[in-house]
C-alpha cells in the first residue's frame, strides 16, 4: 500500500509536468482590463480571439447599468439556500418562464452552474438499467456524468450517422434486456472545431429507434437559428430534442446554465437533481442580470447580425490564404496547422510577443501529434480592422512555420 500523497505529483500528471514551464503564459494567463476585443497581457495590450463573448453583452451598457443595480439592491447572498428549502424566488421562475417560451420548451429549470449541471441532469436521467449513446468529441462535463453512470454506454463516431446507428442497435439490444431505456447526448455546436452535431439526422433516427436526446447547445444558444435560440431552431428540429441543455456562460456572458423539456419532466428534474438540491440557489443579481442579458438576445437582432459579419469575414480571409478551418459551421473559428508542439509554442509565442494576439492554442493529446490547432473566437464587438490585421498576422506566421523558423527542441521565445 502508498501514501495517498505520493501519486499527488504535479510532474506525473498529463498537462502538470509542464506547469513550470507554462504556468502564467500557456496555462492560467491572465487577461486584464474590461473584457472586450482588446485587453492586457503580461502588461501589455493585445488582440483578443480567446472569449466566449459571442454577441457583446459582458460590457453592454444596458447589462452593466442592470448588474450594478441588482447588486445594490439584493447584494450577492440573497437568496441564501437551496431553492427547494430556502432559495426560490418568482425572479427565478420569471427567468424560467421566458428562457421556456424563448426555445420552445414546455418548462425550464434553471441550473446555478452549466458544468455541474450537465454532469447532474445525466445523474438524474438514468439508472443501472438505462444505456448511454454519446458522441466521441462530447465536452468533458458530459464525460464526467456518464462517469456517474453504472450500466452499459456507448460511443459513436464524430458525427458518424452510419455508426450511429449500430450503436443504437448494440444498446437497443441491451436495453431490451435490462428493461431499461435510452439516451443519447451530443452537441450543437462542438465547441472546439465549431462543426454542428447532426441534429435533423439524429432526430430522423428516432422513426426506427426508441431513443430520447440531451442536446448540449452551451455554444450555440445566442448564436444559432433565427432567433437565437439555439441549434435545434437552426435544424428545425426543437420538438424532436428532449431536453435543451443551454449555459449563460457564453453569449450570455453571466453565470449559470438550464435545462429545457416537457413540463412533466422539468418537474421531475426539479426534484431529483442533486447539484440544485444540496447546493445554492443562483444569486439574485445573476438571475437579474440574465434577465436583461435574454431581452437583449431576444430584441437586439443586430448584435447576433454583427457577431456573423464579423465570423464571415474572419472564415472566408482565412479560407482565401489556404488556411484550413476545418468544419465549422459556427462561430468557433479554428485554424489547423501541421507542426510539432515545439513548434505550436514559439508560433503562439511570436504571435502574442510580436504582433500582439491572443488566442488559444490545442495541440496533442487534444488534437493529433504534428497538428497544431489554434481557435479563434470572433464577437459582435470586434472589428473588421481587427479581422484584417488578424489576417496579415496568420499570413506571415503561416509562412514561417512551412520555412521552419519554429523549428526547436524547446521553446526559444523567438
Amino acid at each position: 500500500m502508498r501514501d495517498l500523497l505520493e501519486k499527488l505529483d504535479i510532474n506525473n500528471t498529463p498537462l502538470g509536468q509542464y506547469a513550470k514551464e507554462a504556468h502564467g503564459y500557456f496555462a492560467f494567463p491572465k487577461l486584464e482590463g474590461e473584457i472586450a476585443p482588446r485587453m492586457k497581457f503580461r502588461g501589455k495590450e493585445v488582440l483578443n480571439w480567446s472569449l466566449n463573448n459571442y454577441i457583446g453583452l459582458a460590457n453592454h451598457p444596458e447589462v452593466r447599468k442592470v448588474d450594478a443595480q441588482a447588486a445594490k439592491d439584493w447584494g450577492l447572498a440573497y437568496p441564501m439556500g437551496a431553492r427547494m428549502m430556502s432559495g426560490q424566488t418568482s425572479m427565478h421562475e420569471k427567468l424560467e418562464e421566458e428562457l421556456a417560451d424563448f426555445i420552445g420548451k414546455e418548462d425550464v429549470f434553471l441550473l446555478n452552474y452549466g458544468y455541474q449541471g450537465m454532469v447532474s441532469i445525466i445523474d438524474t436521467l438514468v439508472d443501472r438499467n438505462d444505456v448511454i449513446i454519446y458522441d466521441s468529441e462530447a465536452h468533458a462535463c458530459i464525460l464526467d456524468g456518464m462517469r456517474l453512470h453504472i450500466g452499459k454506454r456507448f460511443v459513436f463516431q464524430h458525427n458518424n450517422i452510419d455508426n450511429l446507428k449500430k450503436q443504437l442497435e448494440h444498446a437497443t439490444k441491451n436495453a431490451e434486456k435490462t428493461n431499461g431505456g435510452i439516451l443519447l447526448i451530443t452537441e450543437g455546436v462542438f465547441g472546439m472545431a465549431g462543426d454542428l452535431g447532426k441534429l435533423d439526422e439524429i432526430v430522423a433516427l428516432k422513426k426506427d429507434f426508441n431513443f430520447r436526446i440531451l442536446v448540449d447547445d452551451a455554444h450555440g444558444f445566442g448564436t444559432m437559428g433565427k432567433t437565437g435560440a439555439g441549434t435545434p431552431e437552426y435544424f428545425g428540429v426543437a420538438d424532436g430534442i428532449d431536453f435543451h441543455f443551454g449555459t449563460f456562460a457564453k453569449a450570455m456572458a453571466g453565470i449559470g446554465g438550464f435545462v429545457g423539456s416537457t413540463e412533466n419532466i422539468v418537474q421531475y428534474l426539479r426534484y431529483n437533481m442533486r447539484s440544485q438540491t444540496f447546493a445554492k440557489s443562483l444569486p439574485m443579481p445573476m438571475v437579474v442580470g440574465a434577465l436583461k442579458r435574454l431581452e437583449l438576445l431576444r430584441t437586439k437582432n443586430e448584435l447576433r447580425d454583427d457577431l456573423w459579419k464579423i465570423v464571415g469575414e474572419l472564415q472566408s480571409g482565412l479560407k482565401d490564404l489556404g488556411l484550413n478551418i476545418g468544419n465549422t459551421q459556427s462561430p468557433v473559428t479554428p485554424v489547423f496547422l501541421e507542426g510539432t508542439p515545439p513548434e505550436a509554442t514559439n508560433l503562439t509565442m511570436d504571435l502574442r510577443e510580436n504582433y500582439n494576439i491572443f488566442c488559444s492554442i490545442v495541440a496533442y493529446p487534444v488534437v493529433p501529434k504534428d497538428v497544431i490547432m489554434l481557435r479563434l473566437i470572433p464577437t459582435a464587438v470586434h472589428t473588421s480592422e481587427d479581422v484584417k490585421y488578424t489576417l496579415k498576422a496568420f499570413a506571415e506566421v503561416s509562412k514561417k512555420l512551412k520555412a521552419g523558423k519554429y523549428v526547436a527542441d524547446k521553446v526559444t521565445g523567438i
